[in-house]
């Protein structure tokens, strides 16, 4: 199998704090890779060492065969990188740039020109490539961020939460763009805090905490291990709740989780599904909504990690380890 990236034992440490404590990675080529994990987990650790940023105290790690450590010049040739942060010069404009950029990998001036021009399209930057990049819309200025790592060809894309910030359609427009770069055989390792957005995009998932790969596989996998699926039940009548919440607990044998509207309970099969209509039927229950589903990414994470993630409405968000 061909592999873009892989990395062994990696252990990065800063003073008394371990940011990684022996990461293992394997991404095959023209795929997505997903690297969750709450704040500080060491995602963001793991990607400046991939792109040569950042030496690891130990371990090793290839990209596209060649080594991080020893021929760091090679990786940074065949790698673009797009960080959490728009890097973009806000006093230059879009197409100015993408130029600067162009003519600091060594491209010839018609060559950077015409290059920034076809990215400029190509994230529908075209109406705004004349205009200072201070002027752009936070969409727009993650847009011409991530064309400003393409302008070098790159063969493997590091997206380290390049969403983070952006409003839902902005969001959608950035996911199609990945998707159509790796269509054309770019390798994308991506890390997020929307769960969602791992479960759109990725190929495959590894779900990071405390330094350490604790599960990794592809969403459904992850989801698997999980196991059973979930009953949901929402009462016309709020006040109807605590009796929903007594019903599925006899009959699941498990206790629920309730919020202000409705009630989840964890099933092993489907056959309890009868029981419970039978039962809040006679307790003169009715019910707006009744659902069986299987486990989402969000129970997954929070089944591997203890809590949801911080992308999530109940998440406790933790600051990244500085390098």
């Amino acid at each position: 199998m061909d592999y873009a990236i892989r990395a062994e034992g990696l252990v990065r440490r800063f003073g008394e704090t371990t940011a990684l404590a022996g990461v293992d990675l394997a991404v095959r080529s023209g795929t997505v890779f997903g690297l969750l994990g709450p704040n500080g987990a060491g995602k963001t650790t793991a990607v400046r060492i991939l792109a040569t940023l950042l030496r690891p105290d130990a371990g090793t790690a290839t990209v596209g065969g060649y080594d991080v450590l020893g021929q760091a010049h090679q990786v940074r040739q065949m790698i673009g990188l797009t960080g959490q942060y728009a890097s973009v010069d806000e006093t230059l404009t879009g197409a100015e740039n993408l130029l600067l950029i162009g003519r600091l990998l060594g491209l010839p001036r018609a060559d950077a020109r015409h290059r920034a021009r076809r990215l400029l399209a190509e994230f529908h930057l075209s109406d705004a490539a004349d205009r200072a990049a201070k002027t752009y819309s936070g969409g727009m200025r993650r847009r011409l961020d991530l064309a400003a790592s393409l302008v070098g060809r790159p063969r493997v894309l590091f997206l380290d939460e390049p969403t983070t910030g952006l409003d839902p359609r902005s969001r959608t427009e950035l996911w199609g763009i990945v998707r159509e770069l790796v269509g054309s055989g770019v390798t994308v390792l991506l890390t997020t805090q929307y769960l969602e957005e791992a479960d759109q995009l990725a190929d495959e998932i590894a779900v990071i905490d405390h330094g350490r790969v604790i599960a990794q596989g592809s969403s459904e996998e992850l989801k698997a291990k999980v196991g059973g699926q979930a009953l949901v039940v929402r009462p016309a009548e709020p006040a109807d709740l605590p009796v929903v919440v007594g019903v599925l607990r006899d009959v699941a044998g498990a206790e629920p989780e309730r919020n202000q509207q409705t009630v989840t309970v964890p099933v092993s099969d489907g056959d309890v599904l009868p029981a419970v209509v039978r039962r809040l039927d006679e307790a003169g229950v009715t019910v707006a909504e009744l659902a069986l589903r299987g486990a989402s990414l969000d129970e997954v994470f929070l089944s591997l990690t203890g809590h949801r993630a911080e992308g999530s409405a109940d998440g406790t968000e933790r600051a990244e380890v500085p390098a």
